[in-house]
């Protein structure tokens, strides 16, 4: 069936009375039992029924079936939001004394919960060039609990090999984990790439709109001691499961996505090619760019899309700040994959709190405007990028 169909018809666990074509959302904390053997059956997870709704809720299981269906995954988990979902799985998957393999090139804050916070707890991020096959061999060994990477990396627009870690990593029983907000994973089968754990901001394209924060645990079921724990422990232990209504904004987003995304990813394209004809943009950043480096790779790992969010560089940041100043269309916020078309110079921003040393580490410049395509008008979107750049 056609990931569209897929995510238009599948179908809640229990009918509802009233044949209603949504979801209901299910804004309650704790749920009535006819007896104890049912409290039992729904406490020890073997009924699959919602015991309190800090661990499972209808509304959001709903949306969890919804996103196993379409990505063939054993398990789905949402969270609160795409961070909480990432620092569960590595509460669950690392513990004092083991290390995790990584590069310096990933978004600010995972990158900040990885070499700072979890430092603290005894754990080591070993950082690596994921893009040089012998430092990765060197890295993992048999105290690293994961290798984990973002599949187009943000902003830096880096593409690894992903083949190629999972044998490495395969070897030595080291999930290969993968944070692939940047494309919708209904664009590509992760499975196939040796992907064992998908980590996904679904604030992002699930949201559409920017109406909610969430989540998601995507899990292939090739490390079951991992999935044993974000089930069974922490969803228990730190209270960080998905909301009924954050869950239900986001089923309808999914039911759109493939439309939404069709549109926003042949945008982003456009705009690319536009950008680099004009003189004021310096570089541009774009992995759907046949001249891109990592443009062959990624579409023999994703396919032809490439993802709405494009990066291009300006003379200065001061050229930069002036035209996020001017835009009149493009909003100047942050957040990804929003209907609206957004814009944010990164450097100032997401990574203000590192030294201009770590920036220049992790290849985030000051000349950088990171743009989030949405699905405005081609030509309206141009013309405000061109205005704006008249300054």
């Amino acid at each position: 069936m056609d990931c569209q169909t897929k995510a238009l018809h599948t179908t809640p666990m229990h009918v509802d009375p009233y044949g209603s074509l949504s979801v209901p959302v299910y804004h309650t904390a704790a749920y009535q039992f006819p007896d104890a053997a049912s409290m039992i059956e729904a406490f020890s997870g073997r009924s699959g029924e919602p015991d309190y709704s800090r661990t499972m809720n209808p509304t959001v299981t709903f949306l969890e079936d919804k996103v196993r269906s379409l990505t063939g995954a054993q398990s789905v988990t949402a969270f609160n939001s795409g961070m909480v979902a990432i620092s569960n799985f590595f509460l669950a998957a690392l513990s004092a004394g083991r290390n995790v393999v990584i590069s310096r090139h990933m978004f600010g804050n995972t990158y900040s919960l990885l070499t700072n916070t979890l430092k603290r707890f005894g754990i080591e991020a070993r950082i690596v060039d994921l893009l040089d096959i012998n430092q990765v061999v060197e890295a993992v060994d048999e105290n690293t609990g994961c290798l984990f990477l973002e599949i187009i990396t943000n902003p830096q627009l880096e593409v690894a090999d992903l083949n190629a870690l999972s044998v490495i990593c395969h070897r030595k029983h080291v999930p290969l984990v993968a944070d692939t907000t940047i494309l919708p994973f209904t664009e590509f089968d992760a499975r196939t790439l040796g992907v064992d754990f998908q980590l996904v901001s679904s604030t992002k394209y699930l949201s559409g709109g920017a109406t909610s924060l969430g989540g998601l645990i995507i899990d292939y079921g090739h490390f079951p001691e991992i999935d044993q724990r974000i089930k069974t422990e922490l969803l228990f232990n730190l209270g960080a499961y998905m909301t009924p209504h954050a869950a239900y904004m986001q089923t309808i987003g999914l039911e759109t996505l493939h439309a939404r995304y069709t549109l926003q990813s042949a945008n982003a394209l456009a705009i690319a090619r536009k950008l680099q004809t004009l003189p004021q943009v310096c570089k541009v950043g774009y992995v759907g760019l046949p001249d891109n480096p990592f443009h062959e790779l990624a579409r023999r790992q994703f396919g032809p899309s490439a993802g709405a969010m494009v990066t291009f560089d300006l003379a200065s940041q001061e050229a930069c700040f002036r035209f996020i100043d001017r835009l009149k269309l493009i909003y100047r916020a942050t957040n990804l994959f929003d209907n609206k078309s957004l814009a944010i110079h990164p450097y100032s921003t997401i990574f203000v709190n590192y030294t201009a040393q770590q920036k220049a580490e992790m290849d985030v410049l000051p000349t950088t405007i990171r743009l989030s395509v949405g699905l405005e008008s081609v030509d309206d979107l141009f013309a405000d990028i061109c205005q704006a750049l008249e300054a």
